[in-house]
């Protein structure tokens, strides 16, 4: 089913006419792929919509973004959103905030800008919501913020868990944390209609090759013919969601949701750990001409997150209308079709 097609079936198509929607971190894999989908249901659906942008760097908007930066449907806003915003008020309906640093790497090498990012960004961006007197805004969380359990538990919106705020690899979950309870005060104090995002790890369509997370490391063994190597046990699980399956969700969210409460975003099918998708990966996109191989390496480890289970309940995000749609092998052909 189109994405048109499902806001058609829940009524919400038509809370997009003629409205505004500010993305934040539109360079980035979701900001992208929203930016994308965005446009297509605009030309689709005849919905008049335009699109507010905020990126750091205007050089890495794709080009074909030019277009409808020329015709009027796109304006583009270059800043750090750690910055605050020059214009107090904007003619905005609808903000999604989806910029945030996701570099495993960066966490542990620059742990304070991390967080700088996470919450002045967020409080920066909040203070526009507030003052445009917007119709809707969404948060994107993570689902690091469930802490790293090693219980293989169902994880509802209300299970958080432990986080060692000693760990410097704690900074993102615990700034995204602080970002949720931000969100939840400016919907309590101002009536701010905020919801939250938590997303699986995502990925698919349109993640570059040269992305630094485990999916796509993975990714280009396969490409390049080469091993697979493990530097953990790779016992840590966790689950996946499709980049499209996602902003159909963070649509629906932003749409459906209720302000002030969290929708966990996942495909409940792809539950696994590290090692089994590595397997996954080199058995059927190779028929097993690479292999998964273990190399212990303490130094490297660091910027992993702790050994974990993530078993999210998607049961209210699916009260709303969604369902994923594409697995894992999907979610891999997808993003290599894109760079073959």
């Amino acid at each position: 089913m189109s994405l048109q097609e499902k806001l058609l079936k829940l009524n919400a198509l038509k809370k997009l006419q003629n409205k505004t929607i500010l993305v934040s971190g539109a360079t980035g894999l979701i900001g992208k792929a929203l930016v994308r989908e965005l446009l297509n249901l605009n030309k689709s659906a005849n919905l008049n919509l335009k699109l507010i942008l905020v990126v750091r760097d205007y050089s890495k908007l794709d080009f074909y973004l030019n277009q409808y930066i020329d015709e009027g449907t796109i304006k583009v806003i270059i800043q750090d959103i750690v910055n605050p915003f020059t214009q107090e008020q904007l003619e905005i309906d609808y903000i999604i905030h989806t910029a945030s640093v996701t570099s495993s790497k960066l966490m542990v090498e620059t742990p304070v800008e991390v967080i700088t990012t996470s919450i002045i960004g967020t409080l920066n961006l909040l203070h526009i919501a507030l003052k445009s007197h917007i119709k809707s805004m969404v948060y994107l969380s993570s689902m690091e913020i469930y802490g790293f359990t090693k219980n293989e538990v169902l994880l509802s919106e209300k299970d958080i868990q432990y986080l060692n705020p000693l760990e410097i690899r704690s900074c993102y979950p615990e700034s995204k944390r602080m970002c949720e309870n931000l969100c939840v005060a400016y919907a309590s104090e101002y009536g701010v209609p905020i919801k939250i995002a938590r997303l699986a790890q995502t990925f698919g369509k349109g993640v570059e090759k040269q992305d630094s997370r485990v999916f796509a490391y993975f990714a280009r063994k396969v490409l390049n013919n080469e091993d697979i190597v493990l530097m953990t046990n790779g016992q840590s699980k966790r689950m996946y969601v499709d980049i499209e399956d996602a902003v159909s969700a963070i649509l629906i969210v932003l749409l459906k949701g209720d302000s002030g409460e969290a929708y966990n975003i996942a495909n409940k099918e792809t539950y696994c750990s590290i090692v089994e998708m590595a397997n996954l990966v080199a058995h059927e996109l190779t028929h097993d001409k690479i292999q998964v191989k273990f190399e212990n390496d303490e130094s490297g480890s660091k910027q992993f997150s702790p050994p974990h289970r993530l078993m999210l309940n998607t049961e209210k995000i699916e009260s709303l209308g969604w369902k994923a749609e594409n697995g894992l092998l999907d979610m891999y052909k997808k993003m290599l079709e894109g760079w073959i």
